[in-house]
Formats: C-alpha cells, sequence, structure tokens
C-alpha cells in the first residue's frame, strides 16, 4: 500500500506535535500555516515539505487527509470547507464551540461519506485502552462511578474557562467507557483571577443504570494531579497518569453481603501492565489506517457528545451563577 500523504493545517503549539509525529510517520505531506514569521522558522526545520498560505491551495494540491489544529474558533468553517470537498479529516479538540455546529460537521461527513476525527487524544493512550479492555470483559463488574481530577498551577487561558479547557479530556474517556450520553448533569464553577473566566470547576454527570460520573478540573492548584478512578460492583481501577511512570491499578475492593449486611471486601492491589505507546502517534496511526473507512475512536459522534456535554454543564454553572 502506497504511503498516505496528510497535509496539516495550523502549526502553532498543538500544530507541531502533529507536524513532527507524522514527519516521523512519513505521512506528513503539506503545511498551511498564516503566520509569515512562524510559517518561515516551520519551513527551516521542514525544507522538503510542501508549505501553503491558504486552505483553498492546498486542497488543489490533492492529500490523502487534513488535520485541523487552529484555534477552537475556527474549527467548524475549516471542518465544513474540507468535508464538503470530501477529504477525511481529523479537527482538535473541541470539534466545535457549539453542538449545532458539530451537529453539522457530523451530518457532513456522514453525507459526503467521509472520515471525521476529533483530536480526543487520551482515548489512544494505551492505559485508557487497557481500561476499556477490563471494563468489556467484565473484570470489575458492572461499572458503578467514574471520578476524574485534572488539576495543576496554570497556564491559566484568557479566551476559554478551566472545563473548556480541560475537561473535554475526561468527558471524552467517560463517554469511551460508558458508551451512552448522560441523562443529567450538574456543574458548578468559581472565578478568581479573571471575572467570568472559571478557574475551578466540579462536574457531576448521572447516566442510565445508576452509573456516576464526576469531574474536578483546576488552574488554580498546587500540584499536578491527573488521576482516573473506575469503580466497579466487583473491583476497581485506579490511573495516576501525572505520575512519573504512570501506574494502573486494578483493586479487589468493593462491599459484600454476609447475612444481609454490607461487609467490606478489602483485598489487593494489582499491577496493570499495559503496551507502551505515545498517544498523538498512535491517534495519527489510527488516522491514517481509517481514511476511507470508519472510525469507531474519537469519532465525529462522540467529538459531538463531548460538545452537547461541555454545552449543558456550561448552562448549569450560568443558572447557579444567576442565583448568587
Amino acid at each position: 500500500m502506497s504511503k498516505k500523504r496528510i497535509c496539516v493545517i495550523g502549526a502553532g503549539n498543538w500544530g507541531k506535535n502533529h507536524i513532527r509525529t507524522l514527519n516521523g510517520l512519513g505521512a506528513l505531506a503539506g503545511i498551511v500555516e498564516v503566520d509569515l514569521a512562524h510559517k518561515a522558522k516551520i519551513q527551516e526545520d521542514y525544507p522538503d515539505i510542501k508549505f501553503f498560505n491558504s486552505i483553498r491551495s492546498a486542497m488543489e494540491h490533492g492529500f490523502d487527509g487534513f488535520t485541523v489544529a487552529t484555534p477552537a474558533e475556527t474549527h467548524f468553517e475549516i471542518g465544513q470547507k474540507l468535508l464538503a470537498a470530501g477529504y477525511p479529516v481529523l479537527i482538535e479538540k473541541p470539534l466545535a464551540l457549539n453542538a449545532q455546529d458539530a451537529k453539522t460537521l457530523v451530518a457532513k461527513a456522514e453525507k459526503n461519506n467521509v472520515t471525521l476525527m476529533v483530536g480526543h487524544l487520551l482515548l489512544f493512550h494505551p492505559a485508557i485502552q487497557k481500561i476499556k479492555e477490563l471494563l468489556s470483559s467484565g473484570r470489575i463488574g458492572s461499572l458503578q462511578y467514574i471520578y476524574s481530577n485534572r488539576l495543576n498551577l496554570g497556564t491559566v487561558r484568557t479566551e476559554e474557562n478551566v472545563f473548556w479547557s480541560f475537561a473535554p479530556h475526561d468527558i471524552s474517556i467517560f463517554q469511551y467507557l460508558v458508551e451512552f450520553d448522560p441523562i443529567h448533569i450538574s456543574s458548578r464553577g468559581a472565578a478568581y483571577v479573571q471575572e467570568d473566566l472559571y478557574d475551578t470547576t466540579m462536574t457531576t454527570l448521572t447516566y442510565e443504570n445508576n452509573i456516576q460520573g464526576h469531574i474536578y478540573v483546576s488552574w488554580l492548584h498546587p500540584f499536578k494531579e491527573h488521576r482516573l478512578v473506575v469503580v466497579g460492583d466487583r473491583g476497581m481501577i485506579r490511573f495516576e497518569d501525572s505520575n512519573e511512570n504512570k501506574p494502573l491499578l486494578i483493586y479487589d475492593k468493593g462491599i459484600d453481603w454476609e447475612q444481609g449486611k454490607p461487609v467490606k471486601r478489602d483485598g489487593p492491589a494489582e499491577m496493570v501492565d499495559y503496551k507502551p505507546g505515545l498517544p498523538l502517534t498512535l491517534e495519527l496511526e489510527y488516522f491514517i489506517n481509517h481514511l476511507s473507512k470508519p472510525a469507531n475512536i474519537a469519532n465525529g459522534e462522540n467529538g459531538l457528545s463531548v460538545v452537547k456535554i461541555l454545552e449543558q454543564a456550561t448552562e448549569s454553572m450560568a443558572q447557579v451563577q444567576e442565583k448568587i
């Protein structure tokens, strides 16, 4: 099979990671960058790659697919152009800034029968893939609740609050593990650094079958913590992404019933091995391998679901703020 030729739109902070990774995979064939100073710097590093000043000129070049790593407010317009022209595309998170635009992009991809993926990077983390496998195999029994902490000091954004910045990672993971949308969302936030931009938020998602999800995000926190806990009726899973060795543990813990009374089962913890791999490399490999067939991971539907939850949680926060 011939090498696929991918063009990256946007060579900024995250786009340069797309560029480096695709180049390493032998699939980087083009770059679109409108900032001339930034373009000149990138061209020094990739002198053999074709550069474009506009998306239109890049589309005329006949690439096999595009990745979009531009500011979020441009995702809808760029995505529409590429999908309408029949190009497979991976758009960085969020898919769009509102659910209606995200829905339009998903419909456009379906109408034109082309692949639409969203850059929900952590779905390709080998540990998350392993957790999915453990859940699917019934290792911890029926899912009861999930909680995620994504905490750090900075970098504080001025164009979006911490929820829109951090929580899409966790929402995408919850949706991937639970496999259906929440039936109720409650969210609270607090702004300290900038008025009307939340620095810390706590969100509760209620799913069918009494499954609960809790997401706590903050960029105003004394230490870094990226923790995911998944609780079932037969066991529990803990993943510490912020720890150096990124441990994944499964606990033989829970509540059993003996003679009509709940009794704690406090069994041992077991370290779970998972395959090494860089999430971005695995994500872009997956995209390349699904240019002409449906993507089941981080697809448009997943991206739409995440934007819907972001919107509903934001509405919940606003309702609370109005009462204060």
